[in-house]
């Protein structure tokens, strides 16, 4: 996976959150809202071709399998990007265009996620694969193939997300973190909605993309935290384009 440059769609508070704290927030992959995802149950589980499981019965292989990806997914957190920053269902998802789009450059994003204890290796940064039907599934060959293919593997109809995940495995406590709503102190907070956050510098932050319907209040604070990140940010305005249904980036002067 070699992408220079990827992009997060947050709504307004979230991007004001991530560029002011500096960081990448993962979610557990039980908790993505496509109730497909990471599923087990949609990838076909085979002995691998090397003979390690000659003579295990493929049905006794298949359920083993399933249920160590049950508690794969479990142990997974995922941080979602795109290849694009300009797709109007993205920019329909943060608050009717009233969000942000965080243009991330990868290289130096990379320098840190390669120090996050529990990263998958092999597959800490994949290429989501959409398919058109789960009989689309092939087999799977091999552990890490398996595991890539678990966390990777979506519907058709979320391509025109074109995304890209970041895998964290079983992260280390120290970058677990509570999000500032979940500190009921009258119940217990449920372990899988516990955010991980990774620390990256100001330098991965390449570009801001404003929404078209973005606030004023929320435009100057993104501004202004944008640029103490990193002085060299590029800032744009989203706006319509008034000759085709797609929206363009219009560069802001002096921001």
């Amino acid at each position: 996976m070699g992408e220079r440059r990827l992009y997060k769609y947050l709504d307004a508070d979230g991007g004001l959150s991530m560029l002011y704290n500096s960081t990448l927030m993962f979610t557990n992959a039980t908790q993505l809202n496509d109730p497909f995802d990471c599923l087990p149950k949609y990838v076909d589980f085979q002995p691998d071709s090397s003979g390690l499981h000659r003579g295990i019965p493929a049905s006794f292989y298949s359920e083993m399998e399933y249920q160590k990806g049950l508690n794969r997914r479990d142990k997974t957190y995922i941080c979602s990007l795109s290849k694009v920053h300009d797709s109007t269902t993205m920019w329909s998802y943060y608050n009717d265009n009233k969000g942000i789009c965080v243009g991330l450059n990868m290289e130096n994003v990379r320098q840190y996620t390669k120090h996050m204890n529990g990263m998958l290796l092999g597959c800490s940064e994949l290429e989501v694969i959409y398919q058109g039907d789960t009989s689309e599934s092939k087999p799977i060959d091999g552990p890490m193939i398996t595991l890539c293919n678990l966390f990777a593997t979506k519907s058709k109809e979320w391509q025109h997300e074109q995304e890209v995940r970041l895998i964290a495995y079983d992260p280390s406590p120290e970058y677990m973190k509570l999000l500032p709503n979940q500190n009921d102190k009258d119940r217990p907070i449920p372990w899988n909605t516990v955010r991980a956050f990774l620390d990256i510098g100001g330098e991965c932050f390449e570009s801001v993309y404003l929404g078209v319907n973005m606030d004023e209040k929320d435009k100057e604070k993104t501004i202004k935290i944008a640029k103490e990140r990193n002085p060299d940010i590029k800032i744009y305005q989203m706006t319509i384009d008034p000759k085709a249904f797609r929206l363009k980036e219009k560069p802001i002067i002096n921001s």
